[in-house]
C-alpha cells in the first residue's frame, strides 16, 4: 500500500498496521501525481483541502479540483481499475450557503437535487462529474462515497456531544454522523467492489446524534419547510445510507452512544 500526502514522511520505523509506503507529494501536480498513481491496482483519493472556511474560495477550488483531476487522469493512462473518491455530504448545498436554503425532503439521498454554492462543495461535485467523464472514455470503475461529518474516539464529544445534551444545537447534516471505523469500512468495501461504472453512496451512521424520534426533531426545529419521506427507524440519520448497505454491503455497527453518555460526555475507557 502506498499513501501520499502534503505533508514530510517520518524516518522511523514502519510499525504493523501503518502504510507500508509513504511518498510526500502535491497533487496539484501532474508529475507528482502520476509519480504516485504509477504501479498501482486501486486508488483512494481523499486529498482536498476539508472545507472552504479556511483558504481563499480560489484556493480551495484550484486545490481540490486539479488534484483529483490529476490522480483521475494517471489512473486513466495506467489502466488502474478501481477509482474510490472520498466526495461529501456538502453536495446537496445547503451547508455551506451564502443564500440559505433547507434540503427538499429527508433523509437525503442519492436522488435529492444538488445545489452547491461554495467552492468545496462545487469542487467535490465536478470531482464526480470527473469520474462520469473517466468512466465513458476508459474502462476505469468510479466509486464517489459522501461521507457524513466523520468522528472518532476523540473527538465524538468535542463534537456531537452539545447535540445529545441539547437537539437545538442545529447542523446542516440533520444530526447525522459517521464513525471513522464505518467509513473505514465502506471504502475497503467501494475498493474491492466489482460495480461498473460510475456509483454514488452516502456514508453516515444509520441512527441520529442523541437517537431521538426524528419526525418529532424536524418538525420542531424546521416546520413543514422538509417534506419527511418514510423512515428505516424511528431514530433515523437525515442522510440516508440505505444505497450503500443495498449495493456495497455496508454494515455500520458503531453508534455515538457507544462513546458517549446520555449526557453527552465521554464515556470511561477500558485500559
Amino acid at each position: 500500500m502506498r499513501a501520499s500526502d502534503l505533508a514530510r514522511g517520518v524516518f522511523e520505523r514502519t510499525l504493523p498496521g501503518e502504510p507500508g509506503e509513504y511518498v510526500q507529494a502535491d497533487l496539484t501536480d501532474a508529475g507528482d501525481a502520476f509519480a504516485i498513481v504509477r504501479g498501482v491496482d486501486a486508488v483512494v483519493h481523499a486529498g482536498a483541502i476539508p472545507d472552504p472556511t479556511k483558504n481563499a474560495p480560489q484556493v480551495v477550488f484550484r486545490n481540490n479540483l486539479m488534484a483529483t483531476f490529476n490522480v483521475l487522469e494517471a489512473a486513466v493512462r495506467f489502466g488502474v481499475g478501481r477509482f474510490v473518491y472520498i466526495s461529501s455530504e456538502t453536495i446537496p448545498g445547503f451547508f455551506f450557503p451564502e443564500r440559505d436554503f433547507l434540503p427538499d425532503y429527508v433523509p437525503v439521498d442519492e436522488e435529492h437535487p444538488v445545489r452547491p454554492q461554495d467552492p468545496y462543495a462545487l469542487s467535490k461535485w465536478f470531482g464526480e462529474l470527473l469520474m462520469d467523464a473517466a468512466v465513458a472514455r476508459s474502462s476505469i470503475r468510479c466509486i464517489s462515497l459522501r461521507p457524513s461529518w466523520v468522528q472518532s474516539e476523540d473527538n465524538y464529544e468535542r463534537n456531537l456531544g452539545p447535540q445529545v445534551r441539547d437537539p437545538a444545537e442545529l447542523s446542516p447534516n440533520l444530526w447525522s454522523y459517521v464513525d471513522v471505523y464505518d467509513l473505514a469500512e465502506a471504502i475497503v468495501l467501494a475498493a474491492e467492489s466489482d460495480l461498473a461504472g460510475h456509483e454514488v453512496f452516502y456514508i453516515a451512521s444509520p441512527d441520529n446524534v442523541g437517537s431521538r424520534p426524528f419526525a418529532e426533531l424536524v418538525r420542531r426545529y424546521y416546520g413543514d419547510g422538509i417534506e419527511i419521506r418514510p423512515l428505516a427507524r424511528e431514530d433515523a440519520s437525515g442522510i440516508s445510507c440505505a444505497r450503500a448497505e443495498r449495493m456495497l454491503g455496508y454494515s455500520p455497527s458503531r453508534s455515538w452512544s457507544d462513546y458517549l453518555d446520555e449526557q453527552g460526555r465521554a464515556r470511561l475507557r477500558e485500559i
